[in-house]
């Protein structure tokens, strides 16, 4: 897990609340404030595509960062994210049309998908490892199906229209001015997943997944913080794809396979298990991934390699075996992921030329 902590010798913390702070040191805290005011000027030079990449990666970080809070914090497992996202955006679209402030329906969407996590959470309390793969692969199909047959929630086959992003009357629906709707949300999901892993609440998710026989010993309630972590990560989900579904304008139950919950599970495991920074690192390298092998594949075009391997033709699934490929190189060279290799660069330039 990504929770290592490289520390110099001669870093006392003297008390908890110097141990549990979320920023370092104040460098890394003018960091933060600096590059969220360089996020908001963005609209001001960026062009569409690149506001387009952004906003992708923001809504699909919230959702990736619920499942981190499933499988890097708490130690469980789920091959069914995509679902809750897509839960996320139909519950968004039906609460819109019904009349209620898109704001609002988006937190609901939270909600409501929270509540289905919970339910589908439940088998949490009583198997662990590949039988809550196999239950969480069950709910997969089982809303899949629900999405097709629900004609009255999600417009069935034909899937729902999301009305634009409005609030108190101005709309908000075009790239630039939803940048800022996606990163606001970002900004709130992040830094409150972040005091929830220095909560109480965090510590036991955390002590169940390293040991959860020493955590149940502790007085840790196993079922209670199991299901817990179904429901949290089940919320991001539906928060991302509320935002999403607003931001296309449309929800559609093509796409929520489980290709798409496969990739949610890559963006964690490259960008980092247990770590919050990794959860957005990942979003970032997964979104690009595809872009560059775009980049890639047009470079080479005409070439002989391009010949070879009939690139134009086979660009589909260039990017599927390169998303498959880049999970398993990582796994074997950097299980840690992209976070950890970030504090192995931070840490290097701070102790050079010491070794402690």
């Amino acid at each position: 897990m990504a929770l290592t902590s490289l520390r110099p010798c001669g870093d006392y913390r003297t008390s908890y609340k110097a141990d549990q702070t979320i920023f370092q040191t104040r460098l890394t805290l003018v960091f933060v404030i600096l590059a969220i005011a360089a996020l908001c000027c963005t609209p001001l030079f960026a062009s569409r595509y690149v506001l387009s990449l952004m906003i992708q990666i923001g809504y699909l970080g919230i959702a990736a960062l619920g499942l981190n809070i499933l499988v890097g914090f708490s130690g469980q497992i789920s091959i069914g994210h995509a679902v809750f996202f897509g839960f996320g955006g139909f519950a968004s679209a039906f609460l819109a049309d019904k009349g209620v402030p898109v704001p609002l329906a988006i937190v609901l969407a939270g909600l409501w998908t929270t509540v289905v996590g919970l339910i589908f959470g439940l088998p949490a309390a009583r198997v662990k490892g590949l039988y809550l793969a196999i239950a969480t692969l069950a709910a997969q199909f089982i809303l899949q199906d629900f999405f097709v047959r629900a004609e009255w929630f999600t417009g069935g086959t034909h899937g729902a229209i999301a009305a634009p992003f409005t609030l108190f009357g101005y709309d908000l629906s075009g790239d630039a001015r939803y940048f800022y709707v996606v990163l606001f949300f970002v900004v709130v999901g992040y830094i409150g997943a972040t005091n929830l892993m220095r909560s109480r609440d965090g510590r036991a998710l955390i002590a169940v997944r390293d040991h959860y026989l020493s955590a149940e010993m502790m007085g840790v309630n196993l079922t209670k913080y199991r299901t817990m972590a179904f429901g949290i990560s089940s919320f991001y989900a539906g928060i991302g794809g509320a935002l999403y579904a607003h931001y296309v304008g449309f929800m559609s139950v093509e796409g929520l396979d489980i290709l798409f919950s496969i990739q949610f599970l890559g963006m964690i495991i490259i960008g980092g298990l247990g770590s919050i920074m990794g959860s957005l690192m990942g979003t970032v390298f997964m979104v690009l991934l595809p872009e560059a092998t775009g980049w890639l594949a047009s470079a080479l075009q005409g070439s002989a390699i391009d010949q070879a391997l009939h690139l134009k033709d086979g660009i589909t699934y260039m990017r599927e075996m390169l998303i498959g490929l880049t999970i398993i190189l990582f796994l074997i060279f950097e299980p840690d992921g992209l976070a950890h290799r970030w504090r192995l660069i931070k840490a290097y330039w701070k102790l050079y030329p010491f070794s402690y």
